[in-house]
């Protein structure tokens, strides 16, 4: 499994052996996305195709169209996991939040 992304949005892609093709789909939106090829090449100008109908798409239905994550990420952790991350972070001369978003970063590749 892949992903690529274009315009803020990013796709998750895998190869299906059976049918020959590469299959994707937009990732962290609630409509149903997704785009197929052939080729990567193919597979590239399908998801640029696919992001770009589905802002057009929802313009045209007056709705807004989802916006990849704001970047605010609100989570309840162990007490204990807490205290260890902000020693963590103060040993790296971090903030937490800078601290947790290069870990986060690391750990989502």
């Amino acid at each position: 499994m892949s992903t690529m992304t274009y315009k803020g949005y990013s796709a998750r892609v895998a190869f299906d052996a059976e049918d020959d093709l590469f299959v994707g789909h937009i990732a962290g939106i609630q409509d149903p996305v997704g785009f197929h090829a052939d080729t990567v090449a193919g597979l590239k100008a399908a998801f640029h195709e696919a992001v770009d109908d589905y802002v057009e798409t929802c313009a045209k239905a007056g709705k807004s169209p989802q916006k990849p994550y704001s970047g605010n990420v609100m989570v309840r952790i162990d007490p204990d996991v807490h205290r260890r991350a902000a020693i963590a972070a103060e040993v790296a001369g971090k903030s937490l939040n800078q601290w947790a978003e290069e870990v986060l970063g690391q750990a989502a590749g």
